[in-house]
């Protein structure tokens, strides 16, 4: 049966809810966006692809272009629609479907998808659904509003040295990203001497689920074994309102899946992303 595409709205949330919760650590990105905004205001388009009457996948099409649930049929569908003109910083998602609609889209349209800065196609996809087993630090805590400034140049550090690229522009719209994990208690710090030398936050997160990002530990404390305790702590506040934790990571950074292995994290899914 052909498969069909249209834009989506809040008209279609129970539809696109139930097939979001199929997987809901995979999907928890576009699951959270969907939960926090509605579909009407998600600022982008969210692509439903259809058989005959049912939903069978989705495609967020904003600054993250993001396949959920699609086989090969609907994705050359999403790719059909995406168009040659790229507005996205990424595609991430599920690495199978990432790396596919990436080749589609190269294949269909050339350079302006055929040129991303880097390409990172193994990410284990981690998950916890209990406490460590082993003891925390307790100087990691939620950041106050008053620590908006030095866990803000810490986000700021570790964006630059995680993606390469700095997160600022004239806006100020990163300032005020990391002010709103900060009101939402969704960022945590070790703060010593009004500096921020640990930092993690919560990326994504609806119901019972939620997914970490941007840990960082200051470069000249690396290596000590601080990171184990103060991740630990992280998994201990975030469990007090979302009992299963996510969060992945490049399969190349050995150290960190280590780090997360030991705490107690388990391998999942694999995701990947593409990154311009």
């Amino acid at each position: 049966m052909p498969v069909r595409i249209r834009a989506l709205g809040d008209a279609d949330r129970q539809v696109v809810h139930d097939l979001l919760r199929r997987d809901p650590v995979e999907n928890l990105f576009v699951a959270s966006r969907i939960s926090t905004c509605g579909i009407d205001r998600l600022g982008c388009t969210l692509w439903g692809c259809y058989r005959g009457r049912e939903l069978v996948a989705l495609c967020h099409a904003g600054g993250n272009l993001v396949p959920v649930c699609a086989d090969d049929e609907a994705l050359a569908a999403f790719a059909s629609k995406i168009g040659h003109r790229r507005w996205t910083q990424s595609i991430m998602g599920n690495a199978q479907q990432v790396l596919r609609l990436h080749e589609l889209l190269v294949a269909w349209y050339g350079d302006s998808w055929a040129h991303p800065r880097q390409i990172r196609p193994h990410q284990p996809l981690l998950v916890m659904d209990h406490d460590p087993q082993l003891p925390g630090n307790p100087d990691v805590r939620h950041v106050g509003e008053d620590e908006l400034q030095p866990y803000f140049e810490a986000a700021v550090r570790m964006y630059t040295e995680e993606v390469g690229v700095s997160p600022l522009d004239g806006g100020g719209s990163y300032r005020a990203y990391v002010s709103t994990l900060i009101a939402q208690r969704r960022a945590f710090g070790w703060v010593r001497d009004a500096k921020v030398i640990f930092k993690s936050d919560i990326g994504a997160a609806t119901g019972q689920y939620c997914q970490v990002q941007g840990v960082w530990l200051e470069p000249g404390l690396r290596g000590q074994g601080l990171s184990v305790p103060a991740m630990a702590s992280v998994v201990v506040l975030c469990r007090r309102q979302f009992p299963v934790v996510s969060l992945y990571v490049n399969d190349y950074n050995i150290r960190a899946l280590r780090l997360y292995q030991t705490i107690g994290f388990r391998r999942y899914g694999e995701l990947a992303t593409v990154l311009y």
